[in-house]
């Protein structure tokens, strides 16, 4: 019997250990957050591109006054609602795109893109989209801490109206580790864009499309330790901000 309890203390310390290793994994703060509601476009501008075979005179875009109505209802009074609206029309069929893509004005006053950063360990990822029964569908393009892009699915739009488009975001995508002088060890993904992809034997002569909402359930918890204000990047830039080389 006495021989165990060494052997006891050692898992103890183990358990322990695994526990410390983990808890950011086990204790979860989950949040829903709207990244991109389109009510406001001076606080975030975006652009609609097209692919090679796009029209001339195409995509148009624009921030329209309208809604979903599973989200505000039918009366919106007092709100000032918008969506993100593309027109567009492709000369020939085939996998033809149009990309939908945060931006922001450079120091030349020119439009570049400014990737969309998605607090936490994000969990989900969803968005309103308006069909009108075209064979398309929607995917959306998130880039890790690594610099690595992963295009996730988000689903066909062949509907008519509204409908919440959603993807749960894969375990392999990385959002913690590396070194906590680059900002701690969680690791916050960005929002490249969304892209809507034609199908070859659906009709691309002219067509319309709105977005709305595009939102994350995110778990925001995380672990503390002693002197992680060293990590935090706003203090790490205060603090080396008037540093003196040598």
């Amino acid at each position: 019997m006495k021989r165990g309890v060494p052997l006891l203390i050692c898992l103890a310390f183990l358990l322990m250990s695994v526990h410390a290793a983990f808890s950011d994994e086990v204790v979860q703060t989950l949040e829903s957050r709207i990244i991109a509601s389109f009510d406001n476009p001076d606080e975030q501008q975006w652009i609609v591109q097209g692919s090679k075979f796009i029209a001339e005179g195409y995509p148009l875009m624009t921030y329209a006054p309208a809604w979903p109505e599973a989200v505000y209802g039918r009366n919106s009074e007092g709100l000032d609602l918008r969506v993100l609206g593309a027109k567009a029309a492709f000369v020939k069929q085939g996998y033809n795109y149009l990309e939908f893509i945060p931006v922001a004005e450079n120091q030349n006053g020119e439009l570049e893109p400014a990737p969309i950063e998605l607090p936490g360990r994000v969990k989900e990822l969803d968005l309103w989209v308006w069909g009108s029964n075209y064979d398309y569908y929607l995917e959306v393009h998130l880039r890790d801490y690594t610099g690595r892009v992963h295009v996730l699915q988000l689903g066909g739009i062949k509907f008519v109206g509204w409908k919440n488009l959603r993807t749960p975001i894969p375990t392999y995508i990385p959002q913690a580790g590396g070194y906590v002088t680059e900002g701690g060890f969680i690791k916050t993904l960005e929002l490249i864009k969304v892209v809507l992809w034609t199908k070859p034997a659906e009709n691309v002569s002219g067509f319309n499309v709105y977005l709305d909402n595009i939102k994350i359930l995110t778990d925001t918890f995380v672990t503390r330790f002693d002197g992680d204000d060293l990590a935090n990047p706003q203090k790490v830039q205060e603090i080396w901000s008037n540093a003196e080389g040598r």
